[in-house]
């Protein structure tokens, strides 16, 4: 059994780094080195019990921060930011998921290119020389976070998320005909890390940074939309919120995130 466990993780990471390029890999060590930490930090050494390794910061044993028995809805506006062919571009998303304990949160989420860059694609037959070019992709993904680091108010995670979607070239002339190449069918994977601040119990402000690697698609597409994303999120606890509008509590109270 142990040599066939081998062989195929063996198989399995040929098989990634074919499919990925070389910033994707690193991007995907960085997840998966941060992803041993919580497994490092329970770990014991030989002779030592658990309440000699306890470590008082309640930030890293998350000792200050309740574990939810049941689920939570959470819903997130996720902007992110990349550069595509030179431009700094805005991608917008929306996430609607769950989240489990506090410390897994998973989902779905949709995202849209709303900026419009200028392709590198040579220009089909039929097109007018002087129509504009924009390159434009969207995809649906799901998401997967994990919670690394936690107290009342921030935190620190690793989220990674898997999505299918389509890229193609809107070109709009002078006189304003639209004409579209045909959409390329496309996968994309996007490891990052993420830190956020909880402003009040049920509102939270977030920022990260990854890596976007589109998979299943020709060398010229994968070429234009590979690169670095940094995200800005405004996340709503929506649980929190019906608890504080049922309990009658001050909407914008720090109640619960000041240390104690």
């Amino acid at each position: 059994m142990r040599t066939r466990r081998v062989t195929l993780i063996d198989y399995l990471f040929v098989v990634s780094r074919q499919a990925l390029g070389s910033g994707a890999r690193r991007g995907l060590l960085l997840l998966w080195l941060g992803a041993l930490l919580p497994l490092a930090a329970r770990a014991q050494l030989p002779g030592m019990g658990h309440s000699q390794l306890r470590i008082g910061s309640d930030t890293v044993r998350r000792h200050a921060v309740a574990r939810l028995p049941k689920p939570r809805v959470v819903a997130f506006f996720d902007a992110r930011y990349s550069i595509i062919n030179g431009h700094f571009v805005t991608i917008n998303g929306l996430k609607l998921g769950l989240e489990w304990k506090n410390r897994l949160r998973t989902g779905a989420a949709v995202y849209f290119l709303s900026s419009r860059i200028p392709t590198r694609r040579a220009r089909p037959d039929g097109v007018d020389d002087d129509a504009r070019a924009d390159l434009r992709f969207r995809y649906l993904a799901l998401y997967g976070e994990y919670v690394l680091i936690e107290n009342r108010r921030w935190e620190l995670s690793v989220p990674i998320q898997a999505g299918l979607g389509n890229a193609y070239v809107e070109y709009i002339s002078p006189d304003g005909t639209h004409q579209e190449t045909p959409h390329d069918f496309m996968g994309v994977i996007e490891p990052s890390a993420n830190a956020q601040m909880r402003i009040f119990r049920w509102a939270g402000l977030g920022a990260g940074a990854g890596w976007r690697a589109p998979v299943f698609v020709n060398a010229a597409v994968r070429k234009e939309l590979s690169g670095p994303i940094f995200f800005l999120r405004g996340k709503l606890f929506v649980n929190d919120l019906v608890a504080v509008v049922r309990g009658r509590e001050r909407l914008f109270s720090q109640k619960g995130l000041r240390s104690e």
